[in-house]
């Protein structure tokens, strides 16, 4: 047992060592991923490099001088968030321009990814300053890479619109990609975002919903999306936490027109028989009523 402890130990020295030679150029902003949930998450080279910081530019400071604190780190913490950012950078700039070392942190994850960051990283960018980027956690890559789907290509949507109109109408925008889609969503509207995406993109897809990813109660849940509100609301708990949305990137299988038919018949379902419905949306689409018939009965079904 000792001599495993041994080697485990020499074996983190090593890794350290390494860490500790790369390069950490003065004057640069580093762009350093923090956990998303488990603290264990963290990167040796993140825990190095924090240790080299003159200040940590951060989304909430309560919530990273937490964070820090779990590991030993005590450092100055500048609040940089969506309100303040403009006005935080050229302080920030001004500071780097006399040779500190700053990192820019998020509540979770990696910054300027649906977070607060992008500007500030641009402006460092625009003064002729370095950015380094320290990689670790992010929910979108954690969910894609355990959705199965294809990730060779994907598209990375982020937050949708808040309003349903808004929100369909980016959907349809991005329902004839062939990429596998990633997005975020808040537990108060996952419920209206998945109605959004079964209207526009159809029931046969299929949807990864990830919730909770590296914390106690994580789930990763894959179904079509023809099943997503009977699962969501088959358990309060499934509308809580974090949530991540995987959906599978549009097929061969259905043409635009069909996909057209498919919103069509959906809303002449709200006020038609499945019979009456599929008659008169082959008649505005073109597409066979015998198919679109049985569209309207599975979609009455669920």
């Amino acid at each position: 047992m000792r001599n495993e402890e041994n080697g485990e130990r020499l074996a983190v020295e090593r890794i350290m060592l390494n860490v500790a030679r790369q390069d950490y150029p003065a004057g640069a902003l580093y762009v350093l991923a923090t956990p998303i949930g488990n603290a264990g998450d963290m990167t040796f080279r993140a825990l190095y490099a924090l240790s080299l910081m003159d200040a940590v530019a951060c989304e909430d400071t309560r919530t990273t001088g937490t964070l820090l604190s779990q590991y030993g780190i005590s450092r100055e913490l500048i609040a940089v968030h969506q309100h303040n950012e403009r006005h935080a950078a050229e302080a920030l700039l001004a500071r780097l321009l006399q040779g500190e070392r700053i990192a820019l942190v998020t509540d979770a994850g990696t910054p300027a990814i649906s977070d607060p960051g992008a500007y500030l990283v641009q402006a460092v960018l625009s003064a002729g300053l370095r950015v380094v980027p320290v990689p670790g956690a992010c929910a979108a890559i954690a969910a894609l890479s355990a959705s199965g789907f294809p990730a060779d290509h994907f598209y990375f949507a982020g937050f949708l619109p808040a309003r349903t109109m808004a929100r369909e109408s980016l959907l349809e925008s991005l329902k004839s990609i062939p990429a596998t889609l990633v997005m975020y969503e808040a537990p108060h509207r996952i419920g209206e975002t998945l109605v959004s995406l079964l209207t526009v993109l159809g029931p046969d897809r299929r949807v990864v919903i990830a919730r909770e990813i590296t914390k106690l109660f994580e789930e990763v849940h894959s179904c079509r999306l023809s099943e997503a509100p009977h699962w969501l609301n088959a358990d309060p708990n499934h509308a809580r936490g974090e949530l991540v949305l995987v959906v599978e990137g549009a097929t061969g299988g259905e043409t635009q027109d069909e996909a057209e038919a498919r919103r069509i018949l959906s809303i002449l379902l709200e006020a038609c028989p499945p019979s009456q419905a599929a008659v008169l949306t082959s008649r505005i689409t073109g597409v066979r009523k015998k198919r679109l018939y049985e569209a309207a009965m599975q979609m009455k079904a669920e």
